[in-house]
């Protein structure tokens, strides 16, 4: 149980964020619901968390700011308490080609992607040292681990958060601290819902158990890694994909 613990998630207000929140909340922690822009839906994200029981404030935050981030880090300890669980969650596409990317293309999904995990781990870290305590959990994807066509951008900020994650966890074993990674495949979000038919057919196709996941299936694994049984596990990475990579 995470009752009276502080969790901060971001790219929380919709899809795979808002149902880790509300299952950490179920959990017992008070949330930090961090979004780019959407504040209607963050809005809405925060009135279902309430509705659990527990604290919840919305903080808009442009992941990709080291400053920005360090400024939301400081609001949420003021108004919520220390961080115990980080979960790096925000993430963007921009699909094409490797000859057809444009150089800002993969840029920014480096930036939300990969820097924007580093900024946050970067402005908790001391807290985390302090308390000795504590769960950071990065959001990964199959992507990181196999690759994949037309994802050069997206699927090497994947793979670079599976090497911050194993990196920061060896960082901070000593301290009691975990640091591990959840590997989703194919969910089904608004983001895979701007893929074309023909191609989200193909994917689900050459899924083992032959169906996409939802986003309960992560957030499931997310409250798992965040709970107290999971002490001992750190650096790892988590595949939720139906048998997708294997």
């Amino acid at each position: 149980m995470l009752k009276g613990k502080v969790a901060l998630v971001t790219g929380a207000s919709r899809g795979i964020g808002r149902a880790i929140a509300l299952e950490l909340a179920r959990s017992g922690a008070d949330i930090a619901v961090i979004y780019a822009g959407n504040a209607q839906a963050a809005a809405a994200t925060v009135a279902d968390i309430a509705a659990l029981g527990v604290r919840a404030k919305a903080y808009a935050c442009d992941v990709a700011d080291f400053d920005a981030v360090a400024e939301t880090v400081k609001a949420v300890t003021a108004d919520l308490g220390p961080v115990y669980v980080l979960v790096n969650n925000a993430g963007i596409t921009r699909d094409k080609l490797t000859l057809q990317m444009k150089q800002e293309d993969f840029e920014k999904v480096i930036d939300v992607n990969l820097k924007g995990a580093f900024n946050f781990i970067r402005h908790t870290y001391s807290g985390f040292v302090r308390s000795r305590a504590g769960r950071i959990i990065n959001i990964t994807s199959v992507s990181g681990l196999m690759g994949n066509a037309g994802q050069a951008n997206y699927a090497a900020a994947k793979a670079g958060l599976i090497g911050l994650t194993k990196s920061v966890a060896r960082e901070l074993a000593a301290r009691g601290v975990t640091c591990n990674a959840v590997a989703p495949g194919f969910v089904q979000t608004d983001m895979t819902d701007q893929m074309p038919a023909s191609a989200r057919e193909a994917l689900l196709g050459a899924i083992p158990m032959k169906r996409g996941g939802v986003p309960e299936d992560i957030a499931n694994a997310v409250a798992f890694l965040a709970s107290d049984a999971t002490g001992y596990i750190t650096g790892t990475v988590l595949q939720v994909d139906g048998g997708l990579n294997m």
